[in-house]
């Protein structure tokens, strides 16, 4: 990463008890990171019976050519009716696509819902999410600071895999810890 404070491209992975219902056991890709806001996607949640070929339909878009049905996931609670591609950055839409981390892109246009779909021209994995996660000027630094978070480099296949059940335990091994008794719901500071 070209700017190590920046939590651009790295997971968060919610602690147990983390008292909001809506990120308990959540796994969130940082896709934007600076001193004024943080935004990121949810990985480990499908929306219930929505898949990326339905979508493509209510769109009247190509389509996917890919065999494998993907579901949407529920991004986060924020403006849940917008879509946000998170796809690996060998394709990039020019005019949309914001590049971050280590080869990811993110795009919210409607050219990268036919890309995901197209496994010659479009991006090698991709995964589309409705909402995000989103928090203001300071606002994840101090949850970070009172153990809301842990945070994991991002692994290619808990971004892109259809093992959602496990996204969450595979985070915490990632960041070392082996089972999620193993931690405590309390912070504190020493």
């Amino acid at each position: 990463m070209d700017d190590p404070s920046t939590l651009a491209g790295r997971l968060l992975v919610a602690m147990p008890g983390i008292g909001d219902p809506r990120f308990e056991h959540a796994v969130i890709l940082v896709c934007s990171h600076d001193d004024e806001h943080a935004m990121g996607v949810r990985l480990d949640a499908p929306a219930p019976g929505v898949d990326v070929a339905e979508v493509l339909k209510r769109l009247d878009l190509p389509p996917s050519e890919t065999p494998e049905a993907r579901p949407v996931l529920v991004g986060g609670p924020v403006d849940r009716e917008r879509g946000f591609v998170i796809h690996s950055d060998d394709w990039l839409s020019a005019d949309s696509s914001l590049p971050f981390g280590e080869g990811l892109a993110m795009t919210a246009t409607r050219d990268a819902l036919v890309a995901m779909g197209d496994p010659v021209a479009g991006p090698r994995r991709a995964v589309l999410a409705l909402g995000y996660a989103g928090w203001d000027e300071g606002q994840l630094e101090s949850e970070l600071a009172e153990n809301v978070w842990l945070v994991a480099d991002a692994e290619q296949d808990i971004i892109f895999d259809l093992d959602h059940a496990s996204k969450w335990s595979r985070a915490l091994k990632a960041v070392g810890v082996p089972e999620a008794g193993a931690l405590s719901g309390q912070g504190g500071r020493a």
